[in-house]
C-alpha cells in the first residue's frame, strides 16, 4: 500500500509522458506536485521540511544545468561559425560502403559528440549526415540511435554519473565510504560492463540496417563486415575502459572515440578489414515510402559553411579534450585549486545542516565548455550576431531542459528526505526499495538495467533515468546484501541503452531528418538491440554478484 503510493509520482510520469504524449517539462512538475501532496497527507511531513528539500533539489540541479548549458553552446557555436560543417565534410569520400560510412559516422563520431556535448545531439548530427550521404532518413535516424548507447553513461563528460551521484550522497555518506571512492569504483564497473557489450553494437547496428533497408531482407551483409564492426567496438571500447578506470567519469567517452575515430578512418581508407563486395541500398526508387522524408528538409547539413582548415574546425575539441585532462589529474595541482572554489548556501530555508555547495569552477560547464565556446568566437572571428545566435539558442534550448530538471530532482530529493515525517514510515524510496526486493529477490540484477531503460524512455534522458531512480536502486541492492556499486552501475548502464528506444530522442531524431510519423516503427525495431544490450550486461553483472564480487563493500 505505502509502495503503492510512494511509487504514485514516478507512475504518474510514466503515463502522462508516455500515455499522454506530455513533455517532461510539464510531466515532471505534475509529479513534483503528486509527490508534496502525498508527502503532506500520507506521510504527514510538515509543509517547511517539504519545501526545503524540494528547494535543495532545486539547487542540486543547477549543477547538471550548468554542464548541459556550455555542451549546448559549444555545438551552437561550431555550428554557427561554420566548423560544423568542415567537420562534416572531412567525412565524405572514406569509404562508399554503407556499412563503413554507418560505423564512421554513427558509432565513432557520435560517440565523440556524445562525450562533448550528449543529451540527443549525436543522433541529431549524425542522422542528417548520414542522410547527406545517401542514407534513406529512416535507416539513418535508426542506426544513429542505436550507435548512440555505449557512450552515453558519460556523455557530456560525466553529467549522467554526476546526476547519478546528486541524488545517493547521502546515502554513501552513512555507509562510511567516502564519495569519490563510490564514484570512482561506479565509474570503472560502468566503463567494463558497458565495453563488455559495447564490442558488438557496431555489429549490431550494421545487422540491423541490412535487415531493415538492404535488398535482401537479411543480417547476412551485416555479418559479412564483422571483422570491420569488431573492430571498430574494440577502436573505442579499449580506451573507454582505460580512461575511466584511469581518471574517472568525464573523459571515457571524449577520449575513447577521440582515440578510436582516427584509428578506425585510416583503417576504412587502408581498407583493413573491409569487406571486398561494397553494401549499398535499393535505388532510390524503390524504397519504401515510410523510408523517405516526408517533409522538405531543405540542407541537411550544418547551419553555417565556412573556408576553414580540418584541423582548425576541430580544434575547439581538442581544447576541450586537453584542459580536461590537464584539469582532473590531481599530480598537475589544477583539479584541487578548481574544485575549491565554491558558493555555498548553508541551512536551506532553515533546516539545520541542509547545506548546498556550487563548484563552479570545477563543473566541465564552465571550464572548459564556456572557456572554449569564448575563445572559439574570436579564434574563428565570429560575427557579433552569430555570437548572439550561438548564445540566443543556448537558452532556448535548455529552458525546457531547466524546468524538466528542477522539477525533477526536487521530486527525487523530497521523496529520498521523507523520512523525516509524523507517520513513523520509512522514506517513499526505501519503502518502494523494499517491495521491490521482495517481490524480486536473488533475481534483481536481471531486472535492474530495465528500470534504467524506463527512466530513459519516459524521460529521454540517462541523467534524468538516474536521477529518478538510482536511490531506488541502491537502496534496493543494500536490503537484498548485493553490490551497491554493481546495482547502480546496471541502473546507470539502463538509462544508457534507453537512448535508443526513448521517446524525446526517437522523435528528435525523426525529425532532423524528416521521418516525422514513422517513431512508433523506429521504437518498435530498436526494442530488439535495446533487449540484446540490456540482457548482456544483466547476466554479465549478475555473474558477478552471485559468486559473491563486491568492488566495494559498504
Amino acid at each position: 500500500m505505502f509502495a503503492f503510493m510512494a511509487f504514485l509520482p514516478i507512475l504518474a510520469t510514466i503515463v502522462l509522458m508516455v500515455v499522454f504524449n506530455w513533455p517532461a517539462k510539464k510531466a515532471l512538475p505534475t509529479a513534483w506536485v503528486l509527490a508534496a501532496l502525498v508527502a503532506l497527507g500520507i506521510w504527514k511531513m510538515d509543509f517547511h521540511h517539504v519545501m526545503s528539500y524540494s528547494v535543495f533539489g532545486i539547487f542540486k540541479a543547477i549543477d547538471v544545468l550548468i554542464i548541459i548549458f556550455g555542451a549546448i553552446l559549444i555545438l551552437n557555436t561550431l555550428k554557427e561559425s561554420g566548423a560544423m560543417s568542415v567537420i562534416n565534410n572531412g567525412f565524405r569520400g572514406i569509404t562508399k560502403d554503407r556499412r563503413i560510412q554507418a560505423i564512421i559516422i554513427g558509432w565513432m563520431f557520435g560517440a565523440f559528440i556524445e562525450g562533448a556535448a550528449g543529451f540527443g545531439t549525436p543522433a541529431a548530427l549524425a542522422g542528417p549526415l548520414l542522410v547527406g550521404l545517401g542514407f534513406p532518413p529512416l535507416a539513418a535516424a535508426m542506426v544513429a540511435l542505436i550507435f548512440d548507447s555505449t557512450s552515453v553513461s558519460f556523455g557530456a563528460v560525466g553529467t549522467p554519473i554526476f546526476g547519478t551521484m546528486s541524488t545517493i550522497a547521502n546515502h554513501i555518506s552513512s555507509s562510511g565510504v567516502s564519495a569519490e571512492a563510490f564514484q570512482m569504483s561506479l565509474t570503472q564497473w560502468i566503463a567494463i560492463s558497458h565495453g563488455l557489450a559495447g564490442i558488438i553494437i557496431p555489429l549490431l547496428g550494421i545487422c540491423m540496417m541490412t535487415k531493415f533497408f538492404g535488398k535482401e531482407k537479411s543480417i547476412k551483409p551485416g555479418l559479412a563486415a564483422a571483422p570491420f564492426a569488431i573492430f571498430a567496438g574494440l577502436a573505442f571500447v579499449v580506451p573507454f575502459i582505460l580512461v575511466a578506470v584511469i581518471f574517472g567519469p568525464e573523459l571515457p567517452s571524449l577520449v575513447g572515440a577521440f582515440i578510436g575515430l582516427p584509428i578506425v578512418i585510416i583503417a576504412a581508407k587502408k581498407g583493413f578489414l573491409v569487406p571486398k563486395d561494397k553494401w549499398d541500398f535499393p535505388n532510390k526508387e524503390e524504397w519504401s515510402d515510410d523510408w523517405e522524408s516526408s517533409v522538405d528538409m531543405g540542407n541537411t547539413g550544418a547551419v553555417k559553411t565556412a573556408k576553414m582548415s580540418l584541423f582548425k574546425a576541430w580544434t575547439p575539441y581538442l581544447l576541450i579534450a586537453i584542459i580536461l585532462v590537464i584539469t582532473r589529474i590531481p599530480s598537475l595541482g589544477l583539479k584541487s585549486i578548481l574544485s575549491a572554489q565554491t558558493i555555498t548556501i548553508k541551512n536551506i530555508l532553515g533546516i539545520e545542516n541542509l547545506d548546498y555547495a556550487l563548484k563552479w569552477a570545477y563543473l566541465p560547464g564552465t571550464i572548459p565548455f564556456m572557456l572554449v565556446a569564448l575563445f572559439t568566437h574570436f579564434m574563428f572571428k565570429m560575427k557579433g550576431k552569430e555570437i548572439k545566435t550561438a548564445w540566443g539558442n543556448t537558452f532556448k534550448q535548455i529552458s525546457g531542459a531547466a524546468i524538466a530538471l528542477f522539477a525533477g530532482v526536487a521530486m527525487v530529493q523530497l521523496m529520498l528526505n521523507s523520512g523525516v515525517n509524523g507517520s513513523g514510515l520509512e522514506s517513499m524510496l526505501t519503502e518502494m526499495a523494499q517491495a521491490a526486493a521482495s517481490i524480486s529477490g536473488p533475481v534483481y540484477p536481471i531486472f535492474a538495467p530495465f528500470i534504467g531503460i524506463l527512466g530513459a524512455f519516459m524521460s529521454g534522458s540517462n541523467t534524468v533515468s538516474n536521477i529518478l531512480f538510482s536511490s531506488l536502486q541502491f537502496e534496493t541492492a543494500n536490503i537484498l546484501g548485493m553490490s551497491e556499486v554493481l546495482i547502480v552501475a546496471l541502473q546507470v548502464i539502463g538509462g544508457a541503452i534507453g537512448n535508443m528506444i526513448c521517446v524525446n530522442n526517437v522523435v528528435a531524431a525523426c525529425a532532423t531528418v524528416g521521418a516525422i510519423g514513422a517513431e512508433g516503427k523506429l521504437i518498435r525495431r530498436n526494442s530488439i538491440p535495446t533487449f540484446i544490450y540490456a540482457i548482456i550486461v544483466a547476466v554479465f553483472v549478475a555473474i558477478l554478484i552471485y559468486v559473491g564480487f563486491d568492488p566495494l563493500p559498504l
